[in-house]
């Protein structure tokens, strides 16, 4: 019986399309009119009042518009969460292949997303990540660095970084709005000479930001700039300076970077907005991704992170052109130059071996060094590939900082530069993408299963923390995860830390000089990599203590030596972070050098495993 009312929905769906039925007014939208259908892809999005949502659905439905084998069904869930938990369970009682979502409330919706992941289907998450990884993949703009691309311009087009700014923002807990805001902060405050005052908007529509503007007095006394969290109110307020003959000496930067007619770029190329901070929709790229996971092909990462442009009267035309650039993979053989970082553990073994085979999957020549930690070795490494003249080149970082020489080199050569696993303090431009974990979420995910397993139930629970190596972008990150969670759970506290260099010897001798330098008072090791768990665990056991056991132990990594030592009873929990970055490493490179744009950030899958589910994974562990 549900099969055959199922099988009834697609065909009354089926009938829609034929008739180019649409149904309005929050319902079920459908835009493809084809009966050689293979996949179904149901979008659900938050609402259809914000112009940035608009244009997300006019994106998906453009680039499906490319593929005559996939029908789109959408829905408005106009802000509402209930009516967003319905929306979803008719598009699965409509037979959806995948589902698109625009979550409303990305905490409340987790539950909704996650169901529809463990029943099978695929799902792409757009602009607001859910809770958790229970997900196919998540794209999204990073709206903090769209803030702070907008105070950097706004800064340059001050003369001598001095000058009033305005900002108007939107209100109604408008997370984008506030993230924005944030990032422009961030820059804004290293300007002694810039001062910033903040009108709040009802909403983040035109009308009510030119009426805003159109009234303000005092208000506007000594402002030099306008800076708006998107462009519709950035228009807004152009046309009340306009209309105050006030257009000529206040500039406005808005954010966004629409294409249409009177959108972002076209405002910027009539001179009307001084500049607006591009915040792509990603609609593009949830379709071609949607292909590629239907398909089962390899390489589809779990996060991908926007880049965002800021563009001026001077670069809009070369970016308008760059949007309209046909990506072609002619198919040639691409040169890599890998330089890793070294060889010091089972996970790095793995990632190496990962990105070997993917590069012969990929039909790629992979020029591969290995750095043994040092990274004057990895610098030597890169100007070599340079002078080899390799199409991409690839670097796992030892350190942050340090590299813009360098890569200002690669940059002269045209010959873009890929960081993988690790991230690096350099300038945007010196850099094309990132590829690897989220180390932040990795902490977090290791603290919040502490909190969930270790109860505070005789005081305070005492801490000892394996730190990697100092000044390593995992050890910053994975230390900062733990903390955000740490500080709102006052009943744990970290009571030691020291740095292991996420090698077994290190991480033993960290334990094993503790245990000689003071008493026994640790409930719980939270170790930054499997090797100094394992290590750990020696120091422990050589001093009569029972790991697993009288000392709850959490690592990250999550490799098959950490699965064995779950099944041992001696590790609890083991966070993932995948090695295996080859097969999306090579498929961003191939992507690249078919001219797509690279996102800013790829991310990777990742899960937390504890003893209750070690011995079903260690079976088809790779790693």
């Amino acid at each position: 019986m549900e099969k055959r009312t199922k099988l009834l929905m697609v065909l009354l769906v089926s009938v829609f399309i034929f008739l180019g039925y649409r149904i309005y007014n929050g319902a079920i939208t459908q835009t493809v009119y084809k009966s050689d259908v293979e996949y179904v892809i149901g979008v659900s999005q938050a609402n259809m009042r914000e112009a940035w949502r608009v244009a997300l659905i006019n994106e998906i439905q453009e680039e499906a518009g490319k593929y005559p084998n996939i029908r789109i069904v959408t829905a408005d869930a106009t802000s509402s969460v209930e009516k967003q938990e319905k929306d979803v369970d008719r598009l699965l009682d409509f037979g959806i292949d995948l589902l698109i979502i625009s979550p409303c409330d990305s905490s409340r919706l987790t539950k909704k997303v996650r169901d529809v992941y463990q029943e099978g289907v695929p799902v792409i998450v757009m602009d607001r990540s859910v809770e958790g990884f229970d997900y196919n993949l998540f794209i999204g703009p990073d709206n903090n660095l769209i803030g702070k691309q907008g105070g950097e311009c706004a800064a340059r087009l001050l003369e001598n970084g001095k000058g009033k700014i305005l900002e108007l923002r939107a209100t109604a807990g408008s997370l984008q709005s506030e993230e924005r805001s944030d990032g422009f902060d961030s820059v804004i405050r290293d300007y002694p000479d810039i001062e910033k005052t903040v009108c709040d908007l009802k909403n983040d529509m035109k009308d009510p930001a030119y009426d805003a503007v159109f009234a303000m007095q005092e208000e506007l006394k000594g402002v030099s700039l306008i800076f708006a969290n998107n462009d519709s109110v950035a228009f807004g307020a152009y046309q009340a300076l306009k209309d105050r003959n006030l257009a000529e000496t206040i500039k406005v930067i808005g954010c966004d970077g629409f294409t249409g007619e009177n959108e972002g770029v076209d405002l910027v190329r009539k001179g009307k907005l001084a500049a607006t901070i591009s915040c792509p929709t990603g609609g593009k790229e949830a379709v071609q991704y949607a292909i590629n996971i239907l398909r089962k092909e390899s390489g589809v990462p779990k996060q991908v992170i926007l880049r965002s442009h800021t563009i001026y009267p001077q670069n809009a035309g070369e970016y308008l052109a760059a949007l309209d650039r046909e990506s072609i993979d002619d198919g040639r053989r691409i040169t890599v130059g890998y330089s890793q970082v070294g060889q010091e553990s089972q996970w790095r073994l793995a990632n190496t071996r990962s990105i070997q085979e993917a590069a012969r999957e990929f039909h790629m020549e992979l020029l591969f060094d290995s750095a043994d930690q040092s990274q004057k070795k990895q610098i030597e490494a890169i100007r070599r590939f340079i002078k080899e003249k390799v199409d991409v080149i690839v670097v796992s970082p030892v350190i942050e900082t340090g590299w813009d020489e360098v890569l200002k080199e690669a940059k002269e050569a045209n010959i873009p530069v890929v960081m993988s696993d690790r991230r690096i303090e350099a300038g945007d431009d010196l850099t094309t993408t990132y590829i690897g974990a989220d180390f932040l979420e990795e902490g977090r995910r290791a603290m919040r299963w502490l909190k969930e397993h270790v109860k505070p139930e005789h005081g305070i629970v005492h801490i000892l923390e394996l730190q990697g190596s100092e000044g390593a972008t995992p050890t910053e990150e994975r230390k900062k995860g733990f903390f955000e969670i740490l500080k709102e759970n006052p009943q744990y506290q970290i009571i030691y830390t020291d740095y292991g260099d996420f090698t077994f010897e290190g991480g033993k001798q960290v334990v094993e000089e503790y245990i000689n330098s003071h008493t026994w008072d640790v409930d719980i090791i939270y170790s930054h990599n499997d090797d100094m768990a394992l290590g750990a665990i020696k120091a422990l056991e050589a001093h009569g203590l029972k790991p697993g056991k009288d000392i709850t132990i959490v690592s990250v990594d999550a490799t098959k030596e950490a699965f064995q030592a779950m099944i041992d009873g001696k590790l609890n929990c083991a966070v993932e972070c995948s090695p295996l970055l080859g097969p999306p490493l090579m498929k961003a490179i191939r992507d690249m050098i078919a001219g797509k744009e690279m996102p800013l950030r790829i991310i990777t899958e990742e899960k937390v495993y504890d003893q209750s589910d070690a011995e079903a994974v260690i079976k088809t562990r790779e790693y």
